[in-house]
Parts: structure tokens; C-alpha cells; sequence
């Protein structure tokens, strides 16, 4: 075996004792989609609860805990030549402290560029550069053919009791941008709290409803129509404007339909 050095997107140093590596965990559902789609089903051997594609590796792999609850113990267990998080999704002092014995590549993606370049990265990190080469020209060549759709101005929200949007310093927000959505609440940062009056007064042409982390419902149109009757109120999968993987081969398409639809 190979030893390598990587830098990942927070511009960390990552040392790799064995590579390409034989034994790794994810702790973050869209680059665990992305690893399987990479071919490197044998090699992964921890994913977190909230790892749902592909569905079988639920039974196949060692559950690590959550995104930001992670069972450490478990995953020294697992003894994993290279850990792949997100500067977002996890919690950094359960990364910090997974770092001190393991080699830990974590990303940092804002847009569509940098969800580009972390695919690139994990290529690099797994030896399959390859196959990340094609996945990128493939999503490159999606979003290329996406027109330009006229912009709508827009909430999008993520959690109910209390409303949650999401904010300007987002992937969503990227996606959004793409999908010719101007995001009412793109002033503010990360996700924050809304109140029904702040949600009747930015007045939104649309309000999306995401499927994930709060599973929105047809039931839960009715009292967003009520704060704001004038807007069109869809729900979304939330996996198209926040996944960005390789889940991002199939966003463009679902932009498109969604814009076309109404």
C-alpha cells in the first residue's frame, strides 16, 4: 500500500497511511451516495443513520450514529483508513477528535462549483479520479442546459414549529439561484427562525416546502396559504436543492420540471 497526501477544502493537510484507502466512513449522506456511485461499495464500511441511498447499505454497513451525533467508539472500531465529513453537516468537535487518529477529508460546498471540486477531491482521495471526471462533465453539461427561467421571489423552508428558512449562505440558497428563485430571506445567515407576520411580510411569489429535514406535507399547504395567500406553494424534494453529490445529476431536471409546471 501507498501512503498519500490530500488537501481537502478547508485547505487541511490530510495524511493517508494507506492509499488508495480500503476502509472507509462517511459522515455525510450526499458524499455516501456519491462514494457508491464512485464504484467504491467494498471499500466503505461505516455510513451514518441518515444514509439512505443507496438503500441497502443500511443493511450492509456498520450505522455510525447521526450527522452531528456521532458514535465515536464506533467508528474507532471500524479501524477506517479515511473519514469523509462536511465542514456543515457535522459537528466539528467529534471531527477534531476523530482527526487526532484518523485521516479526516472534509468538505466545504456553498454552490455548485465547489460541489464540483469536492467531487474531484473525493476522486482523488479513493483513486477514482476517473470516474469523478465523468460525474462532473456529466453534471456540468445538466446545468449548462438548464435556461434561464424568470425570477420569482422566494421562500424556502426546512423545519415547522418553529418555521425555519432557509438563508443566503446556503447550498439551497445556490440551488435556488439556479432554479430562478430569489430568496426573500437571502439577507440573513444559515437557517434561521421566522414568524408567520415576517413570512406575510416578505410577501414571497413562491414558498417551497422542503421534504427534508421536516417532512412537509400536503396537510401543511393549507396554513401557509392562510400567512400568505397570494403565493404559489409547493412541495419539493429536498434532496434536489441540498444534496450535492452526485445526487446533483438529476437537480437540473427536477429545476426544469418544477418551473415548467407552474
Amino acid at each position: 500500500m501507498n501512503k498519500k497526501l490530500l488537501l481537502d477544502q478547508l485547505e487541511r493537510t490530510v495524511s493517508l497511511k494507506v492509499y488508495p484507502p480500503q476502509r472507509i466512513v462517511s459522515l455525510v449522506p450526499s458524499q455516501t451516495e456519491l462514494l457508491a456511485d464512485l464504484g467504491l461499495g467494498d471499500s466503505v464500511v461505516g455510513i451514518t443513520k441518515f444514509c439512505v441511498h443507496p438503500s441497502s447499505w443500511r443493511k450492509e454497513k456498520t450505522i455510525i450514529g447521526g450527522t452531528k451525533q456521532l458514535h465515536l467508539d464506533r467508528i474507532r472500531s471500524l479501524k477506517p483508513d479515511l473519514i469523509i465529513a462536511n465542514q456543515e453537516e457535522n459537528d466539528r468537535e467529534q471531527v477534531e477528535a476523530l482527526a487526532v487518529d484518523f485521516p479526516v477529508w472534509v468538505s466545504k460546498v456553498v454552490d455548485l462549483s465547489t460541489a464540483l471540486n469536492m467531487i474531484a477531491g473525493v476522486g482523488e482521495a479513493t483513486n477514482t479520479r476517473t470516474s469523478a471526471e465523468d460525474l462532473m462533465l456529466k453534471i456540468k453539461t445538466s446545468f449548462a442546459s438548464l435556461r434561464s427561467f424568470p425570477t420569482h421571489s422566494c421562500a424556502y423552508l426546512i423545519w415547522r414549529k418553529p418555521y425555519m428558512v432557509s438563508g443566503g449562505d446556503t447550498f439551497i440558497q445556490a440551488m435556488m439561484e439556479v432554479a430562478g428563485f430569489e430568496n426573500v430571506f437571502g439577507h440573513q445567515n444559515r437557517y434561521p427562525e421566522v414568524t408567520m407576520e415576517e413570512l406575510a411580510a416578505a410577501d414571497p411569489e413562491w414558498i417551497l416546502l422542503s421534504s427534508e429535514p421536516f417532512p412537509f406535507k400536503e396537510k401543511h399547504l393549507t396554513e401557509l396559504s392562510v400567512v400568505c395567500p397570494n403565493a404559489k406553494i409547493r412541495l419539493v424534494d429536498g434532496e434536489m436543492f441540498s444534496w450535492y453529490g452526485s445526487r446533483l445529476l438529476r437537480s437540473a431536471d427536477y429545476f426544469r420540471i418544477l418551473r415548467e409546471a407552474n
